[in-house]
């Protein structure tokens, strides 16, 4: 009994000298008293350390600017947005040439066309608004012709795939015979549709023999004023269309110049995003 009162007497005793005692091996050093071993402090080499070492201070004026250090960082892109880049600059240059390719081209052909007008001078004159209006017979002449072509070819293959003239090649192909008739006659109806026009500009040229040395003239220099004057298509969008394109929808001379406004529009919406 009297042991262990001692024992936690000690203890106690103990606890609050070495509580006591912290602070007083951080201040000092040399070795602590109260203990067995005779090393120094641990924070006393440290201390001199700090005590010995010249204070390193760097002058405001040497210190670099951050934002100098940030001009001074080059600027890095990454391999995909140089591709991306390099694709576009590509794209718009090779865009660009082909287009001047095609405004080339169709001024060399209106020169020619000029010069063989002007070697036939009994060639009959022929104005803008009469060759618009003749260019507009003749797309009549060959929308009629692809629709009687396409009546005719049609019929002609109902007729002959009815006779049983076909019936091996339905045979052969794994569809319903009804349903395999029903292409074959389309696709005869289809080619009648691409043939009409060819037959068609042969009458009408047949019909307006007189026409056809002055209207390949003013075609070429209509079509080389097309290439000239039509916009990039390469920037088009579905809220910036490309506006008629080849010209097919030029009739006169007061369409070509709605036409030419147009190009224009689309133009200025393109760089000023309106």
């Amino acid at each position: 009994m009297i042991a262990s009162t001692t024992t936690v007497m000690l203890r106690s005793g103990v606890t609050r000298g070495g509580c006591a005692l912290q602070p007083i091996l951080l201040r000092s050093t040399t070795s602590c008293p109260y203990s067995t071993i005779t090393a120094a402090s641990p924070f006393a080499s440290v201390r001199s350390k700090l005590s010995d070492s010249p204070p390193t201070t760097t002058p405001a004026a040497a210190r670099p600017s951050p934002i100098l250090t940030i001009r001074r960082q080059p600027s890095t892109t990454s391999p995909a947005a140089a591709a991306a880049a390099g694709r576009r600059h590509a794209s718009s240059s090779s865009s660009t040439s082909d287009q001047d390719a095609d405004v080339a081209a169709a001024t060399r052909a209106a020169e020619r066309a000029e010069a063989y007008a002007r070697s036939n001078p009994d060639m009959p004159p022929l104005d803008w608004n009469s060759f618009f209006q003749l260019r507009k017979t003749r797309r009549r002449w060959q929308v009629g012709f692809s629709a009687l072509m396409s009546v005719g070819f049609g019929a002609s293959g109902a007729l002959v795939l009815g006779s049983g003239a076909a019936d091996s090649l339905t045979g052969q192909i794994p569809l319903d015979p009804i349903l395999t008739l029903g292409l074959i006659t389309l696709g005869c109806t289809a080619m009648g549709w691409v043939v009409g026009p060819s037959l068609g500009n042969a009458v009408f040229y047949l019909i307006k023999r007189k026409y056809k040395a002055p209207m390949t003239v003013k075609e070429s220099q209509f079509f080389a004023r097309i290439k000239k004057n039509r916009v990039d298509p390469s920037n088009s969008s579905t809220g910036n269309p490309v506006p008629d394109f080849y010209g097919e929808k030029i009739s006169s001379v007061a369409g070509y110049r709605q036409w030419l406004k147009d190009q224009r529009a689309y133009n200025k919406k393109r760089t000023t995003f309106i």
